[in-house]
């Protein structure tokens, strides 16, 4: 106001004339008013709710391109490389110690010429000097042995001639640097590696191995060197391996084979293609009597383990053969300490699958790994009766060393777990097969669209498997275990440390990991499907996405574009609100009046939305004449005010109005939540 005044005295002493003199006083007019709409403007911007930055009409808004449509869905011209396998690995048990050949045959399907192509090494994670080693936990680091991946020999062949090529290694990385170029649209490039590594011990990572009274037990993963993505949003997607962030793969056909002493058995990803040289023929018969059984059948019993008879041979080693078509990755497991059962899978469809678990002596018993299969077959059966059928022969869970981890048709779980901790590992590890094995995400990027989504179809499995036994699922961390859920990560909304969902995984402190990547995506999703679209819009709308994206590489718009397009909704704001920012809900009840002071024509009420975020609200009002009735606001009430005054059709005074009464939401101050009568 001051800079008005003496702008407005600066004028009058430099002009005489009376209309000057009246002109400047319209330009005061003009600014008083100007600035009182500005101050007024930045009054509303500075208050915690903005319905401008809620309802943005700029968030999401680039347009759609020729690769990857506007509505969510690959465009006409989406294309992906492709990486096909050959891979010789033998495993030396005493050593610990893996040897491998493996053949890549990578297709260029893009529209561009690559002159160099690079590969993930991730066992060189184990190597002291890695980026994972030095930038872990003190009490990690410790733990560590000095591992890596040895490269004997690469060779390639380009446009029909064979090289040997200039090739760099950058910690978890290899970069070969092409002596021609590998044409667009279909160029082929063969790649040969012979490689050896040292398996990590267990508690080490996502491979490992252990003993056991009857041997050791080896899970194998990350076990050769694989592609990188060439894409079309980055180019190579050549983000080091640290540990945290996990996998971004293309899909190929793979065709391996693993060399083993004659006593140990294998399983692995895919089919089992020389099973009449490798298995007696007892487990031969046993097995196909599994494939028409729902109850679990013994292949190798606890009495047989690691007895001789279990093999056909009993001398020298043995090679077993594999094969999986269509996939982005293959791992196994191998012991001669494995117990081994197995069930029939009955796919929507008709057709059939096998789930079949491996485990040592220490592990069975119906409280424990007995059910595993039982487990892992009724998983399989509601993930694709859901959301999409299960495409791969067989599902194995493998009791081992390893904690928790997956991969294409196989699941490394604990072997001490037990009762709902197993069925909970189980249930979330091979719902990985569809996020991120048939939905090719980019979990190094993006963890939450792997672990949130199968986060939020494990909520669903929990509620069907056997009667709800384990039924509800928790994923709270930051409240005591009550019937809250939604409530336990307020905590974490709160914690000035917080991070937004779209946060690089490896940027994400160890202790906010959970919640981060599993739980608060999970909850989003729910709260979309409980109190926003219903639960045949929002499961139609995520069944477009995972048909859509069936693998493919999706990225984040195009699952937020695929839910609006699907649903028919524009839910930019809760995308924007919950996964871009971290920003927090606050409902609440202001006031109560009745309409000419009479409760029995009707009440007036008024609720406000306090905090950054929104969501449509539920209230419930309680009548001194025993009514109580509920009132269902969309979240349009929020797109011009904080404030939303509604009729309610009273009969009687009203008692007590509480919004949210079924506590669905994480609303951080829910003491505010509730008016009662007389308190205002």
């Amino acid at each position: 106001m001051i800079l008005i005044i003496l702008i407005f005295r600066f004028r009058i002493r430099n002009y005489k004339l009376l209309y000057a003199g009246m002109k400047t006083l319209y330009y005061f007019l003009f600014l008083v008013t100007f600035i009182s709409f500005s101050q007024l403007s930045f009054s509303q911007e500075n208050q915690k709710y903005n319905p401008n930055k809620v309802f943005d009409p700029n968030f999401d808004s680039r347009p759609g391109t020729y690769y990857r449509d506007g509505s969510g869905k690959p465009g006409p011209g989406y294309w992906q490389n492709r990486a096909d396998y050959n891979i010789d690995a033998s495993l030396d048990d005493i050593n610990n110690v893996i040897k491998g050949k493996v053949i890549i045959t990578y297709t260029n399907n893009s529209p561009n010429s690559l002159h160099y192509v690079w590969l993930q090494l991730d066992q060189n994670l184990f190597r002291d000097s890695s980026r994972g080693a030095l930038t872990s936990p003190p009490n990690l680091f410790s733990k560590r042995f000095n591992g890596g991946d040895k490269i004997k020999s690469v060779s390639i062949q380009l446009n029909g001639k064979n090289f040997k090529p200039d090739y760099i290694i950058t910690d978890t990385r290899m970069q070969i640097r092409l002596p021609g170029v590998l044409k667009a649209n279909g160029g082929k490039l063969i790649i040969n590696i012979d490689y050896s590594f040292k398996v990590p011990p267990e508690n080490l990572g996502r491979c490992g191995w252990m003993n056991t009274k009857n041997g050791k037990i080896f899970d194998i993963a990350q076990w050769y060197p694989r592609m990188e993505v060439y894409d079309d949003i980055t180019g190579w997607n050549s983000l080091p391996f640290l540990g945290a962030g996990e996998f971004y793969c293309d899909y190929g056909n793979f065709d391996y084979t693993v060399n083993v002493p004659w006593y140990m058995l294998v399983v692995g990803s895919g089919e089992l293609v020389n099973s009449q040289q490798i298995l007696t023929r007892e487990e031969i018969e046993r097995l196909n009597k599994a494939h028409q059984s729902d109850r679990t059948i013994f292949i190798v019993s606890p009495s047989k383990v690691a007895q001789p008879s279990t093999r056909p041979v009993h001398n020298g080693r043995v090679t077993w053969h594999f094969k999986m078509e269509n996939s982005r990755d293959v791992s196994w497991a191998a012991s001669k300490a494995f117990i081994w059962d197995a069930a029939r899978i009955n796919l929507p469809s008709g057709k059939k699958s096998l789930a079949m678990s491996v485990y040592p002596l220490e592990s069975s018993g119906d409280s424990a790994w007995g059910r595993s299969t039982e487990y892992l077959k009724r998983s399989v059966e509601i993930f694709s009766k859901h959301w999409f059928e299960y495409p791969y022969p067989n599902a194995i869970n493998v009791g081992g060393p390893v904690g928790g981890m997956e991969y294409p048709g196989i699941v490394f779980c604990y072997w001490k777990a037990k009762r709902k901790s197993l069925w909970m590992v189980t249930n979330h590890e091979i719902g990985h097969n569809w996020f991120p094995m048939i939905v090719g995400s980019d979990e190094r990027e993006n963890a939450w669209m792997d672990e949130g989504f199968n986060t939020f179809i494990d909520v669903l499995s929990f509620k069907d498997f056997n009667n709800g036994e384990y039924y509800p699922k928790r994923d709270g961390e930051y409240a005591p275990k009550g019937d809250d859920p939604a409530r336990e990560i307020v905590g974490y909304l709160t914690n000035p440390a917080s991070q937004p969902i779209m946060t690089y995984a490896d940027n994400i402190p160890w202790q906010y990991t959970h919640t981060l990547e599993y739980y608060k995506p999970a909850l989003g999703l729910v709260m979309l499907r409980n109190l926003v679209l219903g639960h045949k819009r929002f499961d139609f709308a995520f069944q477009t996405y995972i048909r859509r994206w069936a693998y493919k590489h999706p990225s984040p718009q195009d699952f937020f574009r695929t839910m609006n397009d699907a649903s028919g909704e524009d839910l930019n704001w809760f995308w924007k609100e919950w996964f871009v920012k971290k920003w927090t809900l606050d409902q609440a009840v202001k006031e109560v009046k009745y309409i000419d002071g009479d409760p029995s024509k009707g009440s007036l009420i008024t609720i406000t939305n306090n905090d950054k975020m929104v969501m449509p609200v539920v209230v419930e009002v309680k009548e001194s004449n025993g009514h109580i009735g509920r009132v269902h606001l969309p979240v349009e009430i929020w797109e011009r005010s904080g404030t939303w005054t509604f009729k309610y059709n009273s009969k009687s005074i009203i008692d007590s109005v509480i919004v949210d009464p079924d506590k669905e939401l994480p609303d951080v101050n829910p003491g505010n939540n509730i008016w009662v009568s007389g308190t205002n």
